[in-house]
């Protein structure tokens, strides 16, 4: 069992680039547009994991046998 830990340092910068740049715009008063971040961030995130869960659900599939 192999654990990507390039993956995770790269889920976590997201993070804190979205968490420091909707910060910044919230104190603004650009409410609206630290929210879009904000969204942004989160869909950039899916994006990333989309491929890793399909592997996980070929591994479900497989030990299963379905």
């Amino acid at each position: 069992m192999d654990i990507d830990i390039g993956l995770v340092l790269k889920i976590a910068g997201v993070g804190v680039l979205v968490s420091v740049i909707s910060s910044i715009l919230t104190k603004s008063g650009k409410d609206e547009q630290a929210m879009l971040v904000t969204v942004g961030g989160i869909v950039v995130v899916m994006l990333m994991l989309v491929e890793e869960i399909g592997l996980l659900l070929e591994t479900v599939q497989s030990v299963f046998g379905l």
